[in-house]
Formats: C-alpha cells, structure tokens, sequence
C-alpha cells in the first residue's frame, strides 16, 4: 500500500467511526444535530488516533537503538511510567504506573525506549494482565537480556464507574522472564529497588 492508499484508508476509517459515534449518540437517547454535540463525533475519531495508535508501531522499531552495556551487569530498572489504555471488554478506560527492570547481557536501550515500549502496547485495546506480558516478551526478545521483570498497577474505570463503583480497588500484575524467573534474590532485589507502591 503507497502513502496515498494509506491515507485514504485512514480517511475513511474515520468518517466511519463518526457515522458510528452519531449512531451511539442515537442509541442512547442524544440528538447528535445538538450544539454541544454536533462536533463531538469528529473530535472522538481524532481521539482515536491518539489512544489507539498503538497498532501501527512495533516493539522492534522502538527496541531497535541498542548500546554496548560497557562493563555494567547489574539491574537496570525504570519507573514508574505512566500509561493510560482501554479495557477490550467495556472500551473504559485504565490507567497507572509500569515499573520494567532488566539484567543486560550484551546491550543496554535508551532509558526513552522502554517508555515508547509501554506507550505501544498501551494505546491499544488491552487487558492489564496481556500488556504485562507483551512488554515483558518484547524486552527479553530483542535485548536478548538475562533477565527482565515487569509489574503494572492500575485502576479500571471498568470497575470504579459501573456495577460495583468501587472507586479504590487497584489491580496489580507482575510478568518475569530468565534469571528473575529462577533467582527469588533477583525479584526481591528489583521490588526493593523501585519501591514500588
């Protein structure tokens, strides 16, 4: 597909999304012809764009930069790193904090990449527990590193704006890969170290 095809695609996807917001704006008793709203199908799909632009990345295009890791073999850790996404189930919103750490065999990344890393699998329809992984897949792939260990809390408006309302309930999920699988000191060492709270 040449860049003109691509941009028609897209043109059309979101005068097809816009159709579908007025038809929601329908559906649940609003007039999408109303003042406040006439705009609002247009400013949703340009939304869209931004909260779901995670499709066209790949963890290899972000994880491509790598750096002789020198002499240094300890544990490297950032966070916390805040990402907001959309649960697949409701299309709701969750949001929170991702900590990554990981032991360098060969290459260390640019401090940067892992947030761009979280960013891409963020902005995509998601569960908590599935991003968890992919972040952690992507890491011990193309670092090729000893180890990597990655722990997401959130909040779900799933859960704090329908049925229950439970406004406080946070969810933690935590994905280990190599050594942090094997070592219980490794997991101890990066838990102590991010502070994680």
């Amino acid at each position: 597909m040449d860049m003109i095809e691509i941009r028609q695609k897209k043109l059309r996807n979101k005068l097809s999304l816009q159709n579908a917001v007025k038809r929601i704006l329908l559906c649940i008793g609003e007039d999408p012809n109303r003042e406040g709203l006439i705009r609002t199908p247009f400013r949703y799909a340009k939304a869209c764009e931004e909260w779901f632009g995670g499709y066209d990345k790949s963890p290899k295009d972000v994880l491509n930069r790598q750096f002789s890791k020198e002499n240094y073999d300890q544990m490297i850790i950032e966070g916390p790193i805040s990402f907001y996404s959309h649960c697949e189930h409701h299309i709701t919103p969750f949001y929170g904090s991702v900590w990554i750490g990981y032991i360098p065999r060969s290459y260390v990344t640019g401090l940067d990449k892992m947030v761009k890393l979280v960013e891409i699998y963020a902005r995509r329809l998601q569960i908590q527990e599935r991003m968890t992984d992919q972040i952690a897949d992507a890491l011990h792939k193309f670092l090729k590193c000893y180890g990597v260990m990655v722990v997401i809390r959130a909040n779900h408006l799933c859960i704090g704006s329908r049925e229950t309302r439970n406004q406080t309930t946070e969810t933690v999920t935590s994905a280990v890969r190599g050594v942090f699988d094997t070592n219980k000191d490794s997991r101890a060492e990066f838990l102590s170290l991010a502070k994680i709270q």
